[in-house]
């Protein structure tokens, strides 16, 4: 009584259309016609079969069960079991039947060859005979159609794609959406033999072309070549990854800002080199006296030799650069050739170090609302444990180690989030909370007494070294101040970190905004106190002297004392440690990676960077060095010395407080250093650029007279300057269009919150409405099995009341 069941897919031929566009892959109209036309088929198959059974087991209890008819069964887990019927209905929904099965793609795909060749010499699909194709009837409905049906469309699909030339093909295969390994195979398979690629190699291929293709494919190779050695130079390019899956994004955010601050240097670089460093040069001035020999000593000092190099301020010239000249027989000032171009090096000095720096502010500012926008998003988190562990693989990824890592990252990024949310059903009872209040009172007091203690030392010794009046060539004691510096970086943060011990925080993400704000105090007070020695003592006693190569050489060796600081740091602090641990006490194991205290110091590092741009244009080079280095010395360090925090936590917001850091107090308390330097510091007037004038400022007015004298087509470079440089006016008008912009960001936020309000609340009704939907479709179904059911009855009854009759009587 059974019949077989066949699905026919149908691809028809469209020559005719006349516009003669290809349906595209994402069209998923035909495959639900298909679907449906599966769902209609099956359901007259089986309500025909489910009549059949019915008259044969209506003997068995099919009587009994129309008592059932009053609700919906329940499964196992106290949900409601529907009919077979409302499960067809369910999976001929748009929503089950969005993923299309491989056999649609390549029937689609097939069709689509067969009108790219214009032949119609192939059998079509639709002809295929019934007793090929596979019966459905046992398989469900929301599965592949059949692997035999499938195999002979993947056989026509290959017949025609060996017909197509091979640009065809390629550009056939690249737009089929499947998996990597399906199109390596059909690629595969529809390639021509080998002699018979070779005769039509020889027979059709003229040598040109030959040439063009072997050509267009070195250079494709070529490029891919270059490619991958640009992604193996870039230090983050593998090593990020690694870190991420074996220590969490807690670690990974402070290389990921060692990486940020790569960029902000290497901005910062640019314009110093082409507009400064290369043009001065290019035009050296004339030396005053023979240069010192290199020692070695100069590498830590940053004196001798480097002195008198485009590395510092004295060395720049005050003149206007020209073309090389003759000198004239009268001695006097010598006259630029025809065609010479001048080059104001104070105007350029002092434009090129501010448009730096405003670059550099823009590009910060951008960086930390991109990096508020990626850690605060509108809406719940909700569902991304779901979206963890559903949506994070990666199917692009072949190989066996990147499969690896992208598994560990994959682990560690489940246990913070789990851990986060443990953390926040954790709540304390209101006498530990006390405790904790006392004891965190008490402990803020103590770190903030050895912040003063350190401030105090840094102050006194200051003083001692401008009072003993040392000279240039004493090369031990112009170390002394930088070293002491160091030492208190140093330290202070380790007594911050055995106190932290007594504070217990639950939260580890608390535990390093604590830590960050204690040693973020520390090196704002060392600082301030070091731009007071710099500008506000160390100018009056440097009279006869270049104050600025002064400055910028102590920030040389800030720079060059803090590195040698932290590579011991590292091997102290992490190696040793790590030998100690292991031989006295297993339990115990290797120390976790220390993220406030390395961000931290980070952060320092940048800070003297900008502050002694002004004073050397090359210090962001040293910087970049410097920042190369530490990344290869705390990556092998990290894997070698340090385990993963043994509290995993999730750094979400890590980054964002970084740069937020990064521009205020650095960015911001170097601008402000700078801009008093150039507005109120009288410049020596030995060297440097500026040393005819009051303040560096005066460059800019000095060419805007200049200009004034210049004549009248020039004029409005003056009223530029008058009305938007030395006015008040646009400062105002600046800070109203900021305030702007921020109270346009803020309603644009509440009006996305609002809208994400009505849109959960518009899923939720429509969940409802499609329960109220189901529920009515199943009743409709009872009700209908009730009729036919009572039909059935009444057709069979009858004859059993004439029989009980007959025997009564």
């Amino acid at each position: 009584m059974s019949r077989s069941l066949a699905f026919v897919l149908n691809v028809p031929e469209t020559p005719q259309d006349p516009e003669d566009q290809e349906p595209s892959p994402y069209d998923e109209s035909e495959v639900h016609d298909s679907f449906h036309q599966l769902i209609r088929e099956q359901s007259r198959w089986v309500a025909e079969e489910g009549l059949e059974l019915q008259h044969r087991a209506l003997g068995a209890g099919a009587l009994g069960a129309s008592g059932s008819d009053r609700q919906a069964l329940l499964g196992p887990e106290g949900a409601p079991v529907y009919s077979t019927a409302t499960l067809r209905i369910l999976a001929s929904m748009p929503s089950r039947t969005i993923g299309r099965s491989r056999g649609a793609i390549i029937s689609q795909y097939y069709s689509r060859t067969v009108r790219l060749r214009r032949r119609a010499g192939r059998p079509q699909l639709r002809d295929v005979g019934r007793s090929a194709r596979p019966s459905l009837r046992l398989y469900d409905l929301e599965l592949d159609p059949a692997v035999l049906e499938e195999d002979e469309k993947q056989g026509l699909l290959v017949k025609e794609l060996q017909g197509l030339t091979v640009a065809q093909r390629d550009h056939m295969l690249r737009g089929m959406p499947l998996s990597l390994a399906e199109k390596r195979c059909l690629r595969e398979e529809s390639r021509p033999p080998r002699g018979k690629r070779r005769a039509r190699g020889h027979g059709l291929l003229s040598c040109c072309s030959r040439l063009r293709e072997s050509c267009i494919l070195a250079s494709h190779n070529l490029g891919l070549v270059l490619l991958s050695g640009l992604q193996a130079l870039m230090p983050w390019h593998y090593a990020l990854k690694r870190i991420g899956g074996q220590f969490g994004s807690s670690v990974l955010s402070y290389f990921l800002f060692l990486k940020t601050l790569l960029a902000f240097n290497t901005l910062l670089l640019l314009p110093l080199l082409a507009f400064i460093v290369a043009v001065q040069a290019a035009f050296p001035p004339a030396p005053s006296g023979s240069a010192p020999a290199f020692r070695g000593l100069e590498l830590l000092t940053g004196g001798g030799c480097f002195t008198h190099t485009v590395m510092y301020y004295g060395y720049y010239s005050n003149a206007t650069l020209n073309q090389p000249c003759a000198s004239p027989l009268d001695g006097g000032q010598c006259t630029p050739e025809a065609g010479g171009l001048p080059y104001n090096m104070p105007l350029a000095y002092l434009f090129t170090v501010g448009v730096a720096f405003f670059i550099t502010c823009i590009t910060l500012v951008y960086s930390m609302s991109r990096s508020f926008g990626e850690s605060y998003r509108v809406g719940s988190t909700s569902g991304v444990h779901a979206i963890t562990v559903f949506c994070s693989w990666d199917y692009k990824v072949t190989q066996k180690w990147a499969s690896r890592l992208q598994h560990d990252n994959i682990r560690t990024q489940l246990k913070e989030l789990l851990a986060e949310g443990q953390l926040r059903q954790r709540p304390r009872r209101a006498c530990g909370r006390l405790q904790q209040g006392a004891v965190l009172g008490l402990v803020w007091l103590l770190c903030l007494g050895t912040t003063l203690v350190c401030s105090l030392a840094v102050y006194t010794f200051s003083e001692l070294v401008i009072q003993s009046r040392v000279s240039a060539e004493q090369d031990g004691a112009l170390l002394a101040l930088p070293l002491v510096v160091c030492l208190l970086n140093l330290g202070a943060p380790y007594l911050f970190r055995v106190l932290a011990v007594l504070e217990r925080h639950d939260s580890p993400v608390l535990e390093v905004y604590v830590a960050i704000c204690r040693n973020l105090i520390l090196k704002v007070v060392i600082l301030g106190i070091l731009c007071y020695h710099w500008l506000g003592r160390r100018v009056g006693t440097l009279k006869d002297q270049c104050w600025e190569d002064f400055v910028g050489q102590e920030l040389y060796r800030l720079m060059v004392m803090d590195f040698i600081f932290t590579l011991l740091d590292t091997l102290l602090g992490e190696l040793v440690w790590r030998l100690i641990s292991e031989k006295r006490s297993q339990r115990k194991g290797k120390p976790e990676f220390d993220i406030a205290g390395n961000v931290l110091e980070l952060i320092y590092g940048q800070t003297l960077t900008w502050l002694g741009v002004l004073f050397s244009p090359l210090l962001p080079a040293m910087q970049i060095i410097k920042l190369l280095f530490l990344f290869y010395v705390k990556k092998t360090s990290l894997m070698a010395n340090c385990q993963a925090p043994r509290r995993p936590w999730k750094a979400s917001h890590m980054s964002t407080v970084f740069i937020s850091l990064l521009c205020f107090p650095s960015f911001l308390g170097a601008a402000v250093f700078l801009c008093y330097a150039i507005w109120q510091v009288k410049p020596s007037s030995i060297c440097g650029p500026f040393r005819t004038l009051d303040t560096m400022y005066e460059a800019g007015k000095v060419w805007v007279r200049h200009l004034e004298e210049a004549g009248p087509g020039v004029s409005w470079l003056p009223w530029i300057h008058r009305y938007l440089v030395e006015s008040a006016f646009p400062i105002y008008l600046a800070s109203a269009l900021l305030l702007a912009v921020i109270y346009l960001n803020i309603q644009v936020v509440k009006g996305q919150r609002k809208v994400i309000c009505l849109l959960k609340e518009q899923l939720s009704n429509e969940g409802e409405d499609k329960i109220f939907l189901i529920n009515k479709l199943q009743r409709v179904y009872e009700r209908k099995e009730r009729s036919r059911v009572g039909r059935t009855e009444e057709a069979v009854m009858p004859p059993a009341v004439f029989t009980d009759d007959w025997d009564a009587q």
